[in-house]
């Protein structure tokens, strides 16, 4: 199950949200917010699988409100507006849906990550490296580092470099026992021996870690 809240200024964008999630038995709609910042202050206590979230909000852009979210869930951005959808990606959106979006287009983008989740549900990985799939148990791995077009998943015996970018990447990752400490690193929260303000430590050296990160690191060890 999939659970959810959905943020838009507009009513009747709302209102579509929920019927189409209504049709879908695997995605709980959990509530739904006119204000973005009621949005978030409900966000604070309680703990969702995803977000949809409007980008143009009178008193903060969709944008803007994923930036401030430090424990960040998968998030669908719904918008009248597509000049945004380069942006939305580089802020590791699940989806982009350009209003008005029909049943099967929101049935798409709801599949796409029900399939993440259960891919990251999996005890380990099969990666595609050159022409080789290599098996990685998730137990083994110590960290995943992105750099551009690449990731490379860190076991302490071997370094497994892929094509792939750095969301497609945790979303493989995806659960408790990972967490994201910098842009480019997810690290296995058992393989952490020791943490400091700017970086942390690991058997095989250190991690950085970036401010934005550091308050949800420290919270959830």
């Amino acid at each position: 199950m999939i659970s959810a809240i959905a943020i838009d200024d507009e009513p009747i964008a709302l209102s579509i949200v929920e019927k189409h999630a209504a049709k879908i038995p695997y995605l709980k709609l959990e509530a739904v917010f006119t204000n973005a910042l009621e949005g978030l202050n409900y966000l604070n206590a309680n703990q969702v699988d995803l977000i949809f979230l409007d980008i143009n909000m009178p008193d903060i852009s969709g944008l803007e409100f994923v930036k401030s979210l430090t424990n960040k869930p998968h998030i669908i951005f719904t918008t009248a507006y597509s000049e945004y959808a380069v942006e939305s990606y580089e802020l590791e959106a699940a989806d982009y849906l350009l209003k008005p979006f029909e049943f099967g287009r929101f049935l798409k983008a709801v599949n796409k990550l029900a399939e993440q989740t259960e891919k990251s549900s999996q005890n380990y990985l099969f990666l595609k490296s050159g022409y080789e799939f290599i098996r990685i148990e998730k137990s083994d791995l110590r960290y995943i580092k992105g750099d551009g077009n690449y990731v490379g998943f860190h076991t302490s015996e071997r370094k497994v470099l892929c094509r792939m970018k750095m969301d497609e990447a945790e979303s493989l990752v995806s659960s408790d026992d990972f967490i994201k400490v910098h842009r480019s690193y997810v690290v296995n929260k058992s393989m952490i021996l020791k943490v400091e303000k700017h970086q942390l430590h690991l058997e095989e050296g250190t991690i950085p870690i970036s401010q934005t990160y550091y308050d949800n690191l420290v919270t959830n060890l």
